[in-house]
């Protein structure tokens, strides 16, 4: 009896603590990072305004955050229209601000530049390893920097060195909801791109606008964006015909693991950028995976960006280190 009783007395507490190992994430769950910092890395959309995955939760009022993100991606797209064998790098640094409970601005500088990362060899054997096809990857140098599209009159080679990208982007948020679960937000993206030298000289000056909802529940929470970009004053020396208006959506999922670790997943749809009959006039798809560390007042993100669904026209996989800081 005496055991018994002592077997109740330890079966009694169980339903305690499992009800507070699914409660106590509740205190953890943050929703002030909300979505990880990063840019598609598809070869078209990438050198253009393209909307983000964003948060529908605004940050605290009066936060300021300021955040930089570094990216390396191997590009590879080869289809009877055009041959793509490149590396592109990128650094996205930024700061933003929640002025009052219903508006956010941010500022943010995003340099886009062609640089050997070393890739080649690790995709390679990724493909190898999962017996995914290397689609002639595997027949050609390494460490090339070539696009090739005949027919549009695009034939650069060797332009290692040259900056792709380099733009400044201003996004102003607008707060619709904002309760316990649920968030919606709208925002406005003002971004003028200026390449001075080198093979993508060109400038251009576009906007975007975009819808975001956020819903949380415990320990999971869910993001959505859609959003409408106009690339109309575009202009650019040796590149495709481009579509004016694009439009994009992107999903994710947020699941905090323990206090500071959490893990990511976002889906994302880009409209097909180029005004043409090629692989480009077709939508590029791209999933992340990532982790988030979290500690009193920043972040440090890890995350791989892989293409799917269209091989030819986004990128093969890109990897991203970011840190972001709040007070």
């Amino acid at each position: 009896m005496e055991r018994r009783a002592t077997c109740i007395s330890l079966i009694r507490p169980l339903p305690l603590i499992i009800a507070a190992m699914f409660s106590a994430p509740n205190a953890w769950a943050n929703k002030d990072y909300g979505p990880f910092i990063s840019y598609t890395q598809a070869p078209l959309q990438s050198v253009r305004l393209t909307p983000s995955l964003r948060s529908g939760f605004p940050l605290e009022e009066n936060k300021v955050e300021v955040f930089t993100a570094l990216t390396a991606a191997s590009i590879w797209a080869h289809s009877h229209d055009y041959h793509l064998d490149y590396y592109q790098n990128q650094l996205q640094t930024g700061l933003r601000w929640q002025l009052t409970t219903a508006w956010q601005v941010e500022l943010n500088y995003r340099w886009l530049y062609a640089a050997n990362n070393h890739l080649d060899k690790i995709t390679i054997n990724f493909h190898d390893l999962f017996s995914i096809d290397q689609a002639g990857r595997d027949q050609k140098d390494r460490h090339q920097f070539d696009i090739y599209a005949p027919d549009h009159d695009v034939n650069n080679r060797d332009f290692s060195g040259d900056t792709l990208t380099s733009a400044f982007t201003l996004y102003t948020q607008y707060q619709i909801i904002d309760i316990e679960n649920h968030g919606l937000s709208f925002g406005v993206s003002l971004y003028h791109n200026n390449v001075s030298h080198g093979a993508f000289k060109g400038n251009s000056t576009e906007q975007s606008a975009q819808l975001n909802y956020a819903y949380q529940l415990d320990i999971n929470t869910f993001y959505t964006s859609l959003g409408l970009a106009n690339q109309s004053s575009r202009e650019a020396e040796n590149s495709f015909s481009h579509k004016e208006t694009t439009w994009s959506w992107m999903g994710g999922y947020q699941l905090t693991l323990f206090e500071n670790h959490e893990l990511h997943l976002e889906y994302r749809w880009y409209e097909g950028a180029e005004d043409g009959d090629t692989e480009f006039s077709e939508a590029a798809n791209e999933m992340m995976f990532g982790y988030r560390y979290l500690m009193q007042r920043s972040a440090v993100e890890i995350s791989i960006i892989e293409n799917i669904f269209n091989m030819d026209n986004s990128t093969d996989v890109a990897f991203q280190l970011s840190y972001r800081h709040q007070w």
